[in-house]
C-alpha cells in the first residue's frame, strides 16, 4: 500500500443499469475517504461510466470467457496489490486470496425484495441512508455533452430501445407522446427533442426525426461516449424510457424520469429518486411473470401500457418538479 493512500478494489456489474445503481457506493467512499485511489471492475458495457472518477487509478474491463479464465485473469491483475477495501458486488471468490484490510462482499438474501440501491447499500451498512446513485463527469465531458445540444429551448429525452423485446414500448407510442408534449399546447411547446441509445439502437431514429424540426432534433443514439450521454441527460427537462440502463443514467444525472415497466420488477429497479415516476400497464410484474414464468418469450409486454398513462405521469412529474427544473434549458 503507498504511503497516504487508500487503494479501493470495486467489482461492479456487467450490466449498466446495476452498475449505475451500486455507483453511489463509489460517490460515498471518495467523498468519505480523501486519499482513495480506485481501481473499479466492471462489464465492457458499463465500463465507461467510472473513467471520470476521482483518485481513479484504473478501470480494468473484466469479460467473461466460457470456460470461466476471467476470473484468474482479473486476479492476476490485481493480486500484488495490498488493498485498504475490497468491494465486490458479484459475490466472487476472488477477494478470499487478496490481501486487503476489509472485504465487502454481495451476500444473496432470501429475505423480503429490496430496491437494488439498498441492497448494494448493504455491503457497507448504509441501508438505512443509502447513497444514491452518482456518475462523475469531468470539466471536458460536461463541455462535450453542451457542444452536442445545439438550439433552444427545453429538452425531452427519450429512450427508446432495450436489451429485450419484452421490455420495448412501441416506437410509434414514443412518437405521440412527444408530440404531445413539445407540440403546439404541450407543456414543453417549443422545446427540444434528444434521443439516446447505443450503436446497436440506430433503428430508432427514424421513426423520431419528424417529430420536431431539424433544428430541435438531438440525435446521440450510437453517435457520443456513454459519459457524454451521462452530461447531456443532466441538461434534460424530462426523460422517458424503457427500464434501461439509460432510465438509471437520467435519474443519475438529476433529470426527472419516467420509467416504463412491464416485465421488470420496479421495486428492485425503478428509477431512484425523488423526481422519478413509474408507469406500467393494467398488469403488475407478477401477472406478466405468470404468463411468461421464464421472462424470455419473443413478444412485447408492453402493449397494455397507453400514451395517456404514460402523458399523465409526464405532466404531473413536469408540474412537480417546475421549482427546481423548470430553467433547465
Amino acid at each position: 500500500m503507498t504511503s497516504g493512500t487508500f487503494p479501493i478494489l470495486f467489482i461492479t456489474a456487467t450490466r449498466i443499469g446495476d452498475a449505475v445503481l451500486s455507483s453511489g457506493l463509489i460517490a460515498k467512499l471518495a467523498e468519505e475517504i480523501p486519499n482513495a485511489r480506485f481501481t473499479i471492475v466492471a462489464g465492457p458495457a458499463a465500463a465507461p461510466l467510472f473513467l471520470d472518477t476521482p483518485g481513479l487509478d484504473e478501470v480494468i474491463v473484466f469479460e467473461k470467457s466460457k470456460n470461466g479464465g476471467h476470473w484468474l485473469r482479473l486476479w492476476r491483475q490485481v493480486r500484488r496489490r495490498r488493498w485498504g477495501l475490497v468491494v465486490d458486488l458479484r459475490g466472487s471468490a476472488i477477494n478470499r486470496f487478496l490481501s486487503t484490510r476489509r472485504r465487502a462482499v454481495f451476500r444473496r438474501s432470501s429475505g423480503p425484495v429490496v430496491h437494488k440501491v439498498v441492497e448494494a447499500a448493504r455491503l457497507l451498512k448504509l441501508e438505512d441512508d443509502p447513497p444514491a446513485p452518482h456518475i462523475f463527469t469531468a470539466p471536458e465531458t460536461k463541455a462535450a455533452a453542451l457542444d452536442l445540444l445545439h438550439g433552444q429551448g427545453p429538452i425531452l429525452a427519450l429512450a427508446p430501445a432495450a436489451n429485450w423485446v419484452g421490455k420495448t414500448w412501441p416506437l410509434e407510442r414514443f412518437a405521440q407522446l412527444a408530440i404531445r408534449l413539445l407540440g403546439e399546447g404541450g407543456p414543453m411547446a417549443g422545446g427540444r427533442l434528444m434521443v439516446v441509445g447505443g450503436p446497436a439502437d440506430a433503428g430508432v431514429v427514424q421513426a423520431l426525426r419528424h417529430v420536431v424540426p431539424k433544428d430541435r432534433f438531438i440525435d446521440l443514439v450510437g453517435k457520443a461516449e456513454l459519459l457524454t450521454i451521462q452530461a447531456a441527460l443532466s441538461h434534460a427537462r424530462l426523460f422517458v424510457g424503457n427500464d434501461s440502463g439509460l432510465m438509471h443514467m437520467a435519474a443519475a444525472a438529476g433529470a426527472p424520469t419516467v420509467g416504463l415497466f412491464g416485465p421488470s420488477d420496479d421495486a428492485r429497479y425503478a428509477p431512484w429518486g425523488p423526481h422519478t415516476r413509474v408507469v406500467r400497464g393494467s398488469r403488475s410484474f407478477e401477472q406478466i411473470r405468470s404468463q411468461d414464468p421464464n421472462l424470455n418469450q419473443s413478444l412485447c409486454h408492453m402493449m397494455d401500457l397507453s400514451v395517456d398513462t404514460v402523458a399523465a405521469a409526464a405532466y404531473d412529474l413536469l408540474a412537480q418538479t417546475e421549482a427546481s427544473h423548470g430553467r433547465n434549458l
